[in-house]
């Protein structure tokens, strides 16, 4: 796992904003607060931040009650893009390179991410990214391999996101592509909920992880996504959460496209912040 002392205090900032919006005591909020910094002494020789945000989150739903948190926030994502959706695609097909601009397009909806920063805006960062140039540069190969592949499993990460991915998947044009999300609630992450919604469904196969962590961890997930994982010739692996928990696999079929929000995974990949990143460890 990619983690490091620097992620709890992100967690304790993310949760201080999601404490807010829930209708709990200032002693309920308190209590909280202790289970949090317990459950970090407990887990900090073997710290896994996609683990230890789970654990919180159901920690949290047992003082809010409250399944979804973000359940609202998701909408309005997915709302805000889905309005977008037209100007995009109209946007790629006059691209002189559709496969580069839907990629940079789909890698700079992973802005949206509440884990990180839920202070964004994503036409800005879209705008933005068509003009940057990959920090880790992979793409090419990604392209052949998609080319390659008789099998595309695509693992999704956030609510909003999601469209912009469906935006990349209606551009390559896969025949045999499937899409994941999560297995349940979790931070803004998608679900099946949200794939369904979007219209992911019309244009892929669409399979949840089985597991509500905000990272895929294939032993930890159900046998349905664990035997897709098996087969898949390629792997496109979206976020920072994924790669935190797919990276130590060393898997030379996975690539990861992302943009970097922290310093830790700026650290680790040694490109500065916001960067957009396509990177395969093979090359």
């Amino acid at each position: 796992m990619i983690s490091d002392y620097r992620c709890f205090f992100c967690f304790t900032r993310a949760f201080e904003k999601l404490l807010e919006k829930e209708n709990i005591s200032n002693e309920a909020k308190a209590s909280f607060t202790l289970d949090m910094i317990s459950l970090y002494q407990n887990n900090s020789d073997d710290f896994s931040a996609p683990l230890f945000s789970m654990k919180l989150h159901k920690i949290l739903r047992g003082y809010t009650h409250n399944p979804d948190p973000y359940k609202m926030e998701k909408k309005e994502n997915n709302d805000q893009a889905m309005n977008l959706i037209y100007e995009f695609a109209k946007l790629i097909k006059q691209s002189d390179d559709t496969f580069s601009t839907s990629l940079k397009i789909a890698i700079a909806g992973n802005i949206i991410d509440f884990a990180a920063n839920d202070n964004f805006n994503i036409l800005f960062t879209i705008d933005k990214a068509l003009s940057s140039e990959f920090a880790l540069d992979h793409s090419k190969q990604l392209k052949k391999a998609i080319e390659n592949a008789e099998s595309v499993l695509y693992l999704g990460d956030n609510a909003g996101e999601i469209v912009f991915d469906r935006l990349f998947i209606e551009t390559i044009n896969h025949p045999n592509l499937t899409y994941v999300v999560r297995g349940g609630p979790v931070i803004n992450d998608a679900t099946m909920e949200d794939a369904s919604y979007v219209g992911m469904n019309d244009i892929a196969n669409v399979i949840s992880s089985g597991f509500d962590a905000p990272s895929t961890i294939p032993e930890k997930s159900s046998k349905e996504f664990q035997l897709y994982f098996q087969k898949a010739d390629l792997i496109i692996s979206k976020g920072q959460g994924n790669l935190e928990g797919l990276f130590p696999l060393n898997d030379d079929r996975i690539f990861f496209l992302l943009m970097v929000k922290c310093d830790v995974i700026s650290e680790f990949l040694k490109v500065r912040k916001d960067s957009l990143i396509v990177y395969n460890a093979s090359f």
